[in-house]
């Protein structure tokens, strides 16, 4: 061999050597949403398909339309496509077990996200302090009611939910309820489910409530900002859309529901911040797919374990935060969740009382 073809060799020997190769690594991971209807969702697969890709893994993903059957049949395709780990949002909690059996005969585990799956074997579960939704979202009202009621919480409050049975509307639902317990003066006077969190169903519940109660309903709380557009469109066509008159929370700072705020027809959102659960659950669905032969927790540490109806799920957490006319850019803007330009136009930015 020449003395320059020795060089070659040499030096490619080193470059193999020196740089990484994870021919091993490259496992194939899905992410299944249940819908991209909420802009959010946007979010959520840009953030975890980047997140999964920098990891050296190869995402694949896919969404529902909010339909079951449609979940099924996707579901499927991502198993025959050789997936390692399904992270899996399901479109309904409470059937999602058998997703989660129809993964585990073929040796490929499940990493719930954002929604629980109950009554299953689940592997790991991913998800937003839902709790902290509605607790957050309760003690905002409260503290609007004292400010216009001379210190006093005292009125009539409508519950307006997502899809019915999702653990994630009984979680933010939960904590909402547990505040407005705590306040003898609140009436609650209205706990509706929503199928496929319909804008369009929550405006008719509003109607209703409206109908029966006429202005006398203070306050409209939702676990998300879909319901919350659908709410303020019906409290619109009665020029009651403004926090002077009736109280509206929302929840995943969907841009129109910010500007919303900005206006002064919603009082507050929870942002249900994407980047840290989009990324833990790729790192998650990663590490998991690398180490087929270990334990859960051998592999990860969960911040809580969570009951499922089945099993202590182990269960990691990431935050929330709530979302005034007055904490706008501190929050969403400095976040880097959208600019001032999207949030203001040409608006002027409110000041701070």
């Amino acid at each position: 061999m020449k003395n320059g073809s020795i060089v070659v060799v040499i030096l490619a020997l080193t470059i193999m050597l020196s740089c990484p190769v994870y021919a091993s690594d490259k496992v194939k991971i899905g992410f299944i949403l249940k819908t991209m209807q909420e802009k959010r969702y946007q979010k959520d697969r840009s953030v975890f398909l980047a997140k999964a890709k920098a990891l050296g893994a190869i995402p694949l993903f896919d969404s529902c339309y909010n339909s079951e059957m449609e979940q099924v049949t996707r579901f499927e395709n991502m198993l025959a496509n050789g997936v390692k780990v399904i992270v899996l949002q399901p479109v309904n909690t409470g059937t999602a077990a058998i997703l989660v059996t129809m993964a585990h005969q073929r040796g490929v585990r499940v990493v719930g996200y954002d929604s629980l799956p109950m009554n299953s074997p689940l592997d790991v579960m991913v998800m937003q302090d839902s709790w902290a939704v509605g607790k957050l979202q309760s003690e905002a009202l409260v503290k609007w009611f004292k400010a216009r009621k001379a210190g006093k919480v005292e009125g009539k409050v409508a519950l307006i939910m997502g899809q019915p049975g999702d653990s994630n509307v009984f979680f933010m639902s939960e904590g909402a309820v547990e505040v407005l317990r705590a306040n003898k003066g609140l009436d609650l006077v209205i706990q509706e489910t929503h199928k496929n969190w319909d804008p369009a169903r929550a405006q008719k519940t509003t109607e209703d409530v409206l109908a029966k109660f006429g202005a006398q309903v203070d306050a409209f709380i939702c676990n998300n900002d879909g319901l919350a557009t659908g709410v303020i469109a019906a409290l619109k066509e009665r020029g009651l859309d403004h926090v002077d008159r009736v109280f509206v929370a929302g929840a995943d700072a969907d841009l129109v529901n910010i500007r919303y705020i900005v206006k002064g027809r919603q009082a507050v959102d929870v942002w249900k911040m994407i980047d840290p659960l989009a990324e833990k659950a790729a790192e998650v669905a990663v590490k998991l797919a690398r180490n087929p032969g270990k334990k859960i927790t051998e592999i990860i540490k969960p911040d809580k374990m969570v009951n499922n109806g089945t099993m202590e799920v182990p269960t990691i957490v990431t935050p929330v935060k709530l979302v005034t006319r007055n904490n706008i850019n501190e929050t969403l803007i400095k976040g880097g969740l959208y600019t001032t330009n999207q949030i203001y136009g040409s608006q002027p930015i409110p000041e701070k009382p």
